[in-house]
């Protein structure tokens, strides 16, 4: 028989490089079929085991596996760290490292498996749909669905959701080598020491006591608390610099989406917590959504008050926690008017691109009528086969009283449609172009002249520029007064020029535009595609 082996540390993972991992996640991660988990243990009272790994600790048991027909020897199993977590029931999450005995297993480059129990989500879509609407505008974990089956027996239906870990740090920053922090969750705080401030969970509040940080966040780094005591004090006290250390624009789109769908279980929520922070290669932080089981107004609490009535959650202020000093993340941030205007201008995008075209619930359906037959056989499934048919469009149970997507952001797309500070037509840009060798010429162009048309009353444009994807965008001033190769002044037409310093060749850029309310992108998914040429090509 084999033994029980705990495990208190985490090896590293090796993957592969960024694009081969990009394409091995889709399989993987596909959202069109349900994958298939079978797991082994050598006990029979396996349940009682991992119950009791989990309450003394980060143990795991051995097993084996089998994905979709793919078998894997030693793997290591635990019950996830989660909210959901509790002794002798049927239904636990699961975390799997496939590398914990053969450090060369993975399954398509992953080494990690986190299987979600989805409590609080009678309709079994809210970790699918909200990751899938977060990474059109952020990093952020694939989701999709597996069936587990543990010693032959059906376990059941749980949502498979991509590890936080070197493979996905690689994938998106190009490094795993920073940082990496997790909020801890608000239940850990009764133990923070004296001399911390108390009750302020992960809601980077500077604290003078650089320690106490550690009894608020997780660490996975030998060092790297120095850097988060820096953040928290430029946020807070010099939030005019905080561009140096944090990816300003990153953190405003999770706050967007945040307040977008009503997850509150957030940094936007009562407790601030359930969210990342890594520091990556740039010396910047940038940030990453947690779990998104509570979201779509699963969870109800803002810190202000009790829990959120159904019309409350539907008319979420936009600008929630704007002037709460308790939140400098969401108060610091939307200080500064440019700030202010992405963040609006993010939730903006998010509403109209999801909630007020309906995509969100065409898309909820379509991942509902792909589980249904498995939730249906589902033997430890937390809400009956009836309430998950009612649970789009209906609030499910007595207590938790959990809302129904549909129910809750059709009314909540009518209220962020007609919301005042939503309302403003933000700048429209179009005609973007860099300007070619003129016909006839012979003369190989030297330097990049961009040009783009603006309209609705455009305040500021700016062209973000790089020569290299290793390095940061950079930003300059575009104008429309006749002198910047823009054709006549006040024509609409904005003009920049750049010259290569070094040698450069390469040109990746996009355009932002202001206005007196609003900012307007181009290409408006800036976040993953640029524009791009080369002297080369602008010189045929």
């Amino acid at each position: 028989m084999r033994k029980i082996i705990l495990l208190f540390t985490v090896c590293a993972v090796a993957f592969s490089a960024a694009k081969a991992q990009e394409n091995k996640d889709a399989g993987f991660y596909a959202t069109d079929t349900i994958q298939q988990i079978r797991l082994h243990f050598a006990q029979d009272n396996w349940q009682y085991l991992l119950d009791s790994l989990r309450m003394n600790g980060d143990g795991m048991l051995l097993a084996d596996l089998d994905v979709n027909g793919q078998k894997y020897e030693y793997v290591g199993v635990r019950f996830r760290k989660s909210k959901a977590f509790q002794p002798e029931s049927k239904r636990n999450g699961l975390y799997i490292k496939l590398d914990y005995i053969n450090k060369t297993q993975n399954i398509q480059g992953h080494s990690h498996i986190v299987l979600s129990d989805a409590l609080r989500d009678p309709s079994m879509v809210r970790e699918v749909l909200g990751f899938e609407i977060a990474r059109q505008y952020m990093p952020a974990p694939e989701a999709n669905y597996a069936q587990v089956y543990i010693n032959d027996g059906l376990y059941g239906l749980f949502v498979n959701i991509e590890a936080l870990d070197e493979g996905f740090l690689n994938k998106h920053y190009g490094s795993a080598d920073g940082p990496f922090f997790s909020a801890r969750p608000h239940d850990y705080y009764e133990r923070e020491p004296r001399g911390c401030k108390q009750g302020i969970g992960a809601s980077l509040q500077y604290d003078p006591n650089p320690e106490c940080n550690m009894y608020r966040f997780d660490l996975k780094a030998k060092a790297g608390w120095d850097d988060l005591y820096q953040l928290t004090k430029i946020l807070n006290e010099e939030p005019g610099k905080i561009e140096q250390i944090l990816d300003v624009d990153r953190a405003l789109w999770m706050l967007a989406f945040n307040n977008a769908i009503v997850n509150l279980y957030s940094y936007s929520g009562k407790y601030s917590d359930n969210y990342h922070l890594y520091l990556m290669p740039s010396g910047r932080f940038t940030t990453i959504p947690g779990d998104l089981n509570f979201a779509f107004g699963s969870f109800k609490n803002t810190g202000q008050g009790s829990d959120l009535k159904l019309k409350q959650l539907q008319e979420l202020d936009p600008l929630l926690h704007a002037d709460n000093i308790l939140k400098p993340l969401i108060s610091k941030l939307l200080q500064e008017d440019k700030y202010r205007k992405m963040y609006l201008s993010h939730l903006r995008t998010i509403a109209y691109d999801y909630l007020i075209s309906g995509k969100y619930a065409e898309r909820a359906r379509e991942l509902q009528r792909l589980i249904s037959s498995a939730y249906m056989s589902d033997p430890g499934k937390y809400y009956t086969y009836e309430q998950f048919n009612r649970s789009l469009t209906e609030t499910i149970g007595e207590h938790s009283r959990i809302p129904g997507i549909i129910q809750l952001l059709e009314k909540r797309a009518d209220y962020l449609k007609k919301t005042k500070v939503l309302t403003p037509i933000p700048p429209q840009i179009s005609e973007v172009k860099v300007l070619g060798r003129p016909r006839y010429s012979s003369v190989k162009v030297e330097v990049f002249k961009v040009q783009a048309r603006v309209g609705h009353l455009p305040k500021r444009v700016y062209l973000m520029y790089r020569f290299s994807e290793d390095e940061p965008f950079r930003s300059v001033r575009m104008r429309d007064d006749g002198h910047s190769n823009d054709g006549e002044a006040d024509d609409g037409l904005f003009g920049a020029t750049v010259a290569p310093q070094s040698g450069e060749t390469n040109f990746e850029y996009y355009i932002v535009a202001e206005n007196l309310h609003m900012i307007s992108y181009d290409p408006p998914d800036y976040m993953w595609k640029r524009y791009k040429t080369t002297l080369e090509e602008l010189s045929r």
